[in-house]
């Protein structure tokens, strides 16, 4: 599809005419013997025809609307136009009735295609047409659409329609192609239908419409009488035809593709009659000159042309290239005017040539308010002696500059931050005669970046700054510090107690309201303080960053000790976290100093991880405790490093072993057991899984440990399952969170499984809530892959986490499991023994077993009975020991 400006061949302009003119007078008689021939081929033609013709006397009725001069109804109310007359000269040789009938275009499609008229002239060919109508083959007549507009629009291009409203005639081809033409374009104008061309340019003359698309011949002969006029946009030349609805004049088609045919392979055919009796008039005078006259001024109309010719040509040639160096400029300043970034172009006296629309928005000018003018015209003298700075550069140095300028455009505007890119212009002799400037508005980046920045230095909950802050400034430091006394430097790093008890059995809008009103505590402590920044590390943790101690390290820590402590009693007041709810807290503190100019990197995560380890000896010490950084801590740590390096010994010397703690059923019969890891070190004798189970999660030792008790664990069930007394034992794994998320997990189980001959079914693998919180999704596809395999799932702790209900929808579980801590204050604690029974309830309505671990006296498992717990573990049934001990209970 394409929009032009085209020129209008010699026999279009005859069609053309903008009105119909009398008929012409008889035909010359003087015609040669050389046209006999073709009368006797025309006849001939035409006898075919007659045979292929339709039955005699059809009567057919034909649409007619106002399309002049292509079909009308006349002042005398007759029917008239191109079409009309050759139907009227194909039903004189078909011997067919014509009824005409009028309409307007849409009601007259209605009609046609509702069987009330039998033939509609001047119809477009289109593919959602042809599937209700039919048409002939032969074209009757070509036409173009035009769009017709006000003189003041001064429309030249089809741009120039954006957000324009556009009538056009409802249902015709015009509606769809021009719809498809703007789109092409990516113009967004208003399609308006109407029901006639002459209400098109009514709405248009009126103002409703801006502009109306129009048969050419009809808007040319009729657009003047509204005041508009014709534009050069032209598009869709398009064929037109008669046409019938779908099926049912098919017969009659045939005949007037026939007689078309035949009409349009003679000039003296009545089709061509019929176009001259349309085309401009010629007077009788011209026809009564003689015939050597006309030759003779023919002879002197050639000599005359060979002259003009060139200068035709010439006049050509020059209006072409003139033209197309205007058309050059228009679609490059269109491009330009169509880029959203603000292009300008300067001379050496720093005075705007030129502006696109952008530029000119900006600056609220019209180029012609623009051209001629400096910045200095349009800013303030600061602003526009720094943009003269970076101009001069760009032309005295021939260099392309980029920087980031701000500027205000009036006092009451925000300022606005532009990223410029200059270059210089030169001329063909490379003298630079002025300079290009392209500037980008980032304004709204810059906001962007300084939102980003806050979110990753700021924390969203409280407000204060978090441990990216904290980090970049313990780097950053030593700059900060130059030419100030040097000093000392703490940090306090504190960790609310018991908070992860608060935000399970409440919940996480009054955690993070403990959490909010901690932050505004140490915020306001920070303000009355000099060089002390208050910090949220994440989850319960804060911190507390005082600058500029004094050198010496007493006077130093003495100061850090009372803000700890005044930190300390701070947090300890009375929260209100809700309107009902009272809230006493407490923090445990860890305290450290270090040489104010000896950081960097490395100190700064150094200072960090000892305030850190100090805070966490305080929390072994109990709550509420504040703890200074001292080598005896490290060599804690360095403790710990030995006891790794024990246990990967250990592992390898066969020092691990595994005790087994029987589960029982209400009637105390053994049902099946719990393998718990025990570690006997032969210096240190047995070390507790609490020290060493979480060295190996750090140290990664935990996946060739978790390894080898699986391995131990489905051995005994493969031994247990060849006597009939143990066959119906499960054994209960725990499994941790780097095991279960490790690489070829499943593959492992699933080969361990096959090489023990262990029963999978009788496999059961404890989840925390700890694993199941980091990736759930990818747990859950885990857990069904294993569960395919047989292998069930026991929830652990169940009720301890933070979203444990969530994991009942997505995991494959067989036993939730009531956490001893629940079990252990379930007679003293109604929280407690509310969580136990709701743990319960739950189970029973998704038809989960419950075990409760921890029962160590009668009371609690009669307690535990009478909520509808009957699967109990704990001290008071057997203690975890070796499997003899467990096998000589069945």
């Amino acid at each position: 599809m394409s929009c032009y400006i085209q020129a209008i061949p010699f026999w279009e302009m005859l069609i053309n005419s903008p009105r119909p003119l009398r008929q012409p007078g008889e035909l010359n008689q003087g015609h040669g013997m050389k046209r006999s021939g073709a009368r006797i081929l025309r006849a001939s033609l035409l006898m075919l025809c007659l045979l292929a013709a339709p039955a005699l006397g059809q009567e057919l009725r034909v649409g007619v609307y106002q399309n002049e001069p292509k079909v009308f109804v006349n002042d005398a109310g007759e029917p008239a136009g191109i079409f009309v007359d050759l139907l009227r000269e194909i039903a004189q040789r078909e011997d067919w009735t014509l009824r005409f009938q009028r309409c307007e275009w849409d009601d007259c499609l209605r009609q046609l295609r509702a069987g009330t008229l039998d033939l509609m002239p001047d119809v477009a060919w289109s593919a959602n047409r042809a599937g209700t109508l039919d048409f002939h083959q032969q074209p009757a007549l070509y036409a173009r659409s035009q769009i017709f507009a006000p003189p003041e629009a001064r429309l030249i291009s089809v741009f120039q329609l954006q957000h324009l409203r556009i009538a056009v005639l409802r249902d015709s081809v015009q509606h769809e192609s021009f719809g498809q033409l703007l789109r092409a374009f990516g113009v967004d104008a208003v399609l308006v239908p109407v029901r006639s061309l002459e209400q098109g340019l009514r709405t248009t003359a009126k103002g409703q419409t801006d502009a109306v698309i129009s048969d050419d011949r009809f808007g040319l002969m009729y657009a003047p009488r509204y005041g508009l006029e014709a534009t050069p946009i032209v598009f869709d030349p398009t064929p037109l035809y008669f046409a019938a609805a779908g099926g049912r004049q098919s017969a009659v088609l045939r005949a007037i593709d026939d007689h078309l045919l035949a009409w349009r392979a003679d000039n003296d055919s009545p089709y061509y009659r019929v176009l001259r009796r349309w085309q401009p008039e010629r007077g009788g005078l011209i026809a009564a000159v003689p015939s050597a006259v006309w030759w003779g001024l023919g002879i002197l109309a050639v000599a005359l042309s060979v002259t003009l010719v060139l200068v035709f040509w010439m006049r050509r040639l020059i209006a072409r290239r003139t033209r197309s160096l205007r058309e050059s400029e228009q679609r490059l300043e269109t491009i330009l005017d169509s880029v959203g970034a603000f292009i300008y172009i300067k001379d050496r006296e720093l005075r705007y040539t030129y502006a696109n629309q952008a530029a000119r928005e900006l600056l609220g000018r019209s180029n012609e308010q623009i051209i001629g003018l400096a910045d200095a015209d349009f800013l303030g003298p600061a602003a526009a002696q720094r943009l003269s700075v970076v101009d001069q550069r760009v032309l005295e140095h021939g260099e392309a500059v980029q920087t980031e300028e701000q500027y205000q455009e009036t006092e009451h505007r925000e300022p606005r931050t532009f990223l410029s890119q200059k270059i210089p212009l030169r001329d063909a002799s490379g003298a630079i005669y002025g300079l290009c400037g392209i500037a980008t508005d980032i304004t709204e980046r810059k906001r962007t970046e300084e939102t980003v920045r806050r979110i990753a230095y700021y924390d969203t909950l409280t407000g204060l700054p978090n441990r990216s802050y904290l980090l970049e400034r313990l780097r950053t430091n030593a700059d900060e510090q130059a030419g100030r006394e040097p000093g000392l430097q703490a940090l306090i790093y504190i960790d609310l107690d018991a908070f992860k008890d608060l935000n399970d059995t409440l919940d996480h809008e009054v955690g993070d309201e403990l959490l909010r009103q901690v932050g505004q505590r140490l915020e306001a402590l920070a303000q009355r303080q000099k060089d002390v920044h208050a910090v949220r590390l994440g989850g319960d943790e804060f911190a507390l960053l005082l600058e500029g101690l004094h050198a010496a390290p007493g006077k130093a820590q003495a100061r850090a000790e009372a803000l700890a402590r005044q930190a300390q009693d701070a947090l300890g007041e009375e929260y209100q976290l809700k309107e009902e709810l009272r809230y006493q807290g407490s923090c445990s503190i860890g305290l450290s100093l270090s040489q104010a100019g000896e950081r960097g990197g490395e100190q700064a995560d150094q200072l960090l991880r000892h305030a850190e380890m100090a805070m966490y000896r305080a929390k072994q010490a109990g709550r509420n405790a504040m703890q200074v950084f001292s080598p005896e801590i490290e060599a804690a740590l360095a403790e710990r490093i030995n006891l790794e390096a024990d246990m990967r010994r250990g592992l390898a010397q066969g020092q691990f072993r595994l005790a087994y703690q029987p589960q029982v059923d209400q009637e105390g019969r053994v049902i099946g057991a719990e393998a718990l890891l025990r570690w006997q070190h032969p210096q240190r004798g047995n070390i507790s899984p609490g020290v060493f189970i979480p060295l190996a999660e750090h140290s990664g030792l935990i996946l060739p440990l978790g390894h080898w008790v699986l391995e131990t664990a489905c051995a005994q069930l493969a031994r247990w399952a060849q006597s009939p007394r143990t066959a119906g034992l499960s054994l209960a794994v725990n499994l941790s969170a780097r095991q279960f998320r490790a690489s070829g997990f499943v593959e492992e189980l699933t080969a361990l499984l096959e090489r023990s001959g262990a029963p999978a079914a009788r496999l059961k693998l404890e989840l925390t809530e700890t694993l199941l919180i980091e990736d759930l999704e990818e747990a859950a596809t885990t857990a069904q892959r294993l569960s395919r395999l047989g292998v069930r799932f026991s929830l652990d702790d169940f009720g301890t986490g933070y979203s444990s209900l969530a994991y009942l929808k997505r995991l494959p579980l067989s036993q939730l499991k009531i956490d001893q801590s629940f079990v252990r204050d379930i007679l003293s604690d109604p929280v407690a023994e509310a969580i136990a029974r709701s743990i319960i309830s739950l189970g029973a309505s998704l038809e989960l077993a419950v075990i409760a671990e921890g029962v160590e006296t009668q009371a609690q498992r009669q307690r535990l009975r009478e909520l509808g717990c009957h699967t109990y573990q704990g001290f008071l049934f057997g203690f975890p020991d070796e499997v003899a001990v467990l096998e000589a209970m069945l």
